[in-house]
């Protein structure tokens, strides 16, 4: 795909009759859409389209979290529940999530560390280095209350829960949900704890999606309705030659075959402010990037129709 170019006007308002609304931006979201990747579905809308994105607070049993709310400006569109990365909740998950806005859905991105702290957590991410000992002390607060024993589960049907409350939201279509690096377990989870609502999973450089403990994600295939995607990164699979096998056989055994392909490139590969690592170069592969977004959005033409 080509580029696609965004104008974005942003004006602040004070909103009330929504519980947790504190603002509303509205944001007219320029998407010159184009294909050009090769067995890449075409996807992109023919023409602008106009894009509200509001920040938005959702009560869990845990607190409260901050989200961005994002959907076409007018009619009803299905739900789409994006987990962020490692990084969290920033402007290139919003943009992220514009996009999959444009391509005609409301989608939820939440902070997922809303228990430890308001987003966006980390300052700039691209100087950022995963070796930094400073990050991992940081981090390892922030992704042990997500993943904690219930709270994906708990916070998935939260956020579920907000997506139908909204006039935005068509709840005669099923809801789809992707996530990227740590989101991709937490995608996992989310299928399995509303499985009647979600009907599409995309896992893009997901990590421990299969661990030799008993709460592995793998192992909770057998209580997924939903049609799942996983795109894995090459260094992940070097480094788990034999999770892509699992995967596929837990799926396959519970009757809901997944679709699973292992990507040229390393993990993070899909979000664009990924760091630049200092001995292989760029994280971020933009035509595999824009493979990834092709396999998406026909995943979730195909089942959320």
């Amino acid at each position: 795909m080509t580029d696609h170019t965004h104008e974005i006007e942003k004006q602040g308002e004070e909103l009330t009759g929504l519980s947790g609304l504190s603002r509303r931006d509205f944001v007219a979201l320029s998407v010159a859409a184009s294909v050009a990747a090769a067995g890449v579905p075409a996807s992109a809308a023919a023409s602008p389209v106009s894009i509200v994105e509001t920040d938005v607070t959702i009560t869990t049993p845990d607190g409260t979290c901050d989200a961005a709310f994002i959907h076409p400006a007018a009619g009803s569109h299905p739900g789409v529940l994006i987990w962020p990365d490692a990084f969290g909740l920033r402007p290139t998950m919003r943009e992220m999530a514009k996009r999959v806005a444009a391509e005609g859905y409301s989608v939820l991105v939440p902070n997922l560390f809303y228990r430890v702290a308001k987003a966006p957590v980390f300052g700039d991410v691209t100087k950022i280095s995963f070796q930094d000992p400073e990050f991992q002390a940081k981090l390892k607060p922030l992704a042990g209350s997500i993943n904690a024993p219930g709270a994906a589960a708990s916070d998935a049907k939260a956020y579920i829960a907000f997506l139908d409350a909204q006039p935005q939201v068509n709840k005669a279509k099923k809801i789809g949900t992707q996530g990227y690096c740590m989101g991709g377990p937490l995608v996992v989870k989310t299928c399995a704890a509303v499985p009647d609502r979600i009907g599409a999973g995309g896992s893009f450089h997901g990590g421990a999606l299969v661990t030799d403990k008993p709460d592995s994600p793998h192992l909770l295939a057998p209580q997924i309705k939903a049609k799942m995607y996983f795109g894995i990164a090459s260094n992940d699979d070097m480094r788990q030659p034999d999770a892509k096998d699992k995967l596929k056989e837990a799926f396959a055994a519970a009757g809901n075959p997944a679709e699973i392909e292992v990507y040229g490139s390393k993990h993070g590969w899909c979000v664009p402010d990924m760091p630049v690592d200092p001995t292989t170069g760029p994280i971020y592969n933009k035509p595999d990037a824009e493979r990834a977004w092709g396999k998406l959005v026909a995943l979730y033409g195909k089942a959320l129709a």
